[in-house]
């Protein structure tokens, strides 16, 4: 039996116990759980049947992860990455006026890419035209962008005619996202596990007597999963034929892809499998399953599947093998039938956790290089068109265009690389002729 799982899940017993990896999966699952309940909220601001999404959420995390514990055999688990979600929902449908259905078929064609980039071994050629001030400015926009999405979610900040943004009035609904975010701050302050989960559903309770949870007369906490059928295989391949498409695939590969390393990173630094270049034997693998899952994701019916950082949670409990991994899936496939309570959840509710995630993911931005104007330009330009453009795309485009002019301008051609003028100037002809 040992030796089985040693072959299936890399479990060593000599180093590991079944129960640490049992307590480092449940762990895992209960620090990344509010996902089910923040990415139907997401995708369904882009008319996405909010039923359908949950269930796609819960096969797509369960899926990825069980392929993780399988190809990787590492203690990491995948769901729908946050703000590659925002880029599905508010860029690509709401902002570029998409259907939804033309975006899966994006996120679907993206995970094909990376399951190519993969497997023909050229993905660094890609992450390393990227500068390293670029990376960590699209982390942290990303994190400005998604706290800035919960603010207006719970109408704390509206539209405005003269300011374009201005902030809203002090109802109900703003009430509970003001808890929810010093909810949530408080449990991720005391390091509860689950924090975000437990912050989004004792909110969902406090909203009920606020008049802003609806629970229906019908209402039974557990049942079969609701149908995917409304998100399931719904795809638009003729949406492939406009030029727009080839920039939204290509900025998902990035998005995904950077977020995928940088977690891989973090988790193998904890874990202690990381060589001093960044890599692990596992790492091909545990890139596939990202992949993989991403394409079965996009069939579910669900944005863009990508390694969580949360996992690093399971890690610090213990966890080392792929077993973990398994017992976070199992967990997501068990939440099926708990879908009436995710679903219950309002978008004021959701607001600490997207606010958290948004400061977390700004944690990087002491690593940026302010001190210099080539790199602190493209960077602050980045940061800054990323949230008023309402548009992770352009924030990245417009800072990778910034990054290649200051550079050449300034003489520095060397700092800019093959594949970065290539497309540099494919964004600069996107910009001028769309």
């Amino acid at each position: 039996m040992t030796s089985l799982l040693t072959k299936l899940f890399g479990f060593d017993s000599k180093q590991m116990t079944l129960r640490t990896e049992f307590l480092a999966g449940l762990t895992t699952f209960m620090t990344m759980s509010y996902i089910l309940a923040v990415n139907p909220d997401i995708l369904s601001a882009a008319s996405m049947d909010k039923s359908a999404v949950f269930t796609a959420t819960a096969l797509a995390s369960a899926a990825g992860t069980i392929l993780m514990a399988f190809l990787a055999k590492l203690p990491l688990a995948q769901a729908p990455g946050m703000g590659i979600n925002a880029f599905f929902a508010f860029t690509i449908v709401l902002g570029m006026g998409y259907s939804w259905e033309a975006a899966l078929t994006a996120v679907f064609m993206e995970g094909i890419i990376f399951i190519l980039l993969t497997v023909l071994n050229i993905r660094s050629k890609i992450v390393d035209c990227i500068p390293i001030n670029l990376r960590y400015a699209i982390s942290v926009g990303i994190g400005m962008f998604i706290a800035f999405i919960g603010l207006q979610n719970a109408d704390i900040i509206v539209d405005s005619p003269a300011t374009l943004v201005t902030r809203g009035p002090f109802n109900a609904n703003a009430a509970l996202a003001v808890i929810s975010i010093l909810v949530s701050a408080v449990l991720v302050w005391k390091k509860v596990k689950g924090a975000l989960f437990y912050g989004i559903i004792l909110c969902t309770l406090v909203g009920i007597p606020m008049g802003i949870t609806n629970i229906p007369a019908d209402f039974v906490p557990i049942s079969t999963p609701p149908s995917i059928s409304p998100t399931f295989f719904k795809f638009d391949f003729a949406a492939l034929l406009n030029p727009d498409m080839i920039v939204i695939v290509l900025i998902l590969v990035f998005l995904d892809l950077f977020n995928t390393l940088g977690t891989l990173v973090a988790a193998g630094a904890q874990a202690g499998i990381m060589d001093k270049a960044g890599n692990f034997p596992q790492m091909k693998g545990a890139l596939l399953s990202d992949a993989i899952a991403t394409s079965v994701g996009a069939v579910f019916g669900t944005s863009t599947v990508t390694t969580y950082v949360e996992s690093t949670s399971g890690i610090a409990e213990g966890g080392r093998s792929g077993i973990t991994a398994i017992v976070t899936g199992s967990l997501f496939l068990l939440s099926l039938f708990l879908a009436p309570i995710f679903l219950l959840v309002p978008s004021a509710a959701t607001t600490g956790a997207l606010i958290v995630v948004g400061v977390m993911m700004m944690a990087v931005i002491k690593d940026m290089d302010f001190s210099e104007v080539s790199e602190s330009l493209p960077a602050f330009v980045t940061l800054l068109t990323m949230v008023l453009t309402y548009s992770i795309a352009d924030g990245i485009g417009y800072g990778l265009i910034v990054y290649t002019l200051v550079k050449v301008f300034t003489g520095q051609f060397r700092a800019v690389t093959p594949t970065l003028y290539v497309i540099s100037s494919l964004l600069t002809l996107y910009y001028i002729f769309h």
